[in-house]
């Protein structure tokens, strides 16, 4: 099994990030390195993410990046 993000734009369109991505092998490292890239991510135009397991997504939609401005 594999988890890695997908770096998306406010309108859902794929964005590339400016922090290095990686390839997770437990949903607990993957969600811990959101929560320590999370900013660094959004600055650099990233709006939010959706965590996948392989091809199935874990979460019902994406996660905003910009929950701390709401």
């Amino acid at each position: 099994m594999a988890w890695t993000w997908r770096f998306e734009k406010a309108d859902g369109s794929e964005a590339v990030p400016t922090v290095e991505p990686e390839e997770f092998t437990t949903q607990g490292d993957a969600e811990s390195w959101i929560g320590e890239q999370w900013r660094d991510l959004r600055d650099g135009g990233i709006d939010q993410v959706r965590l996948f397991e392989d091809s199935t997504e874990i979460y019902p939609g994406p996660m905003s990046l910009h929950a701390d401005e709401e």
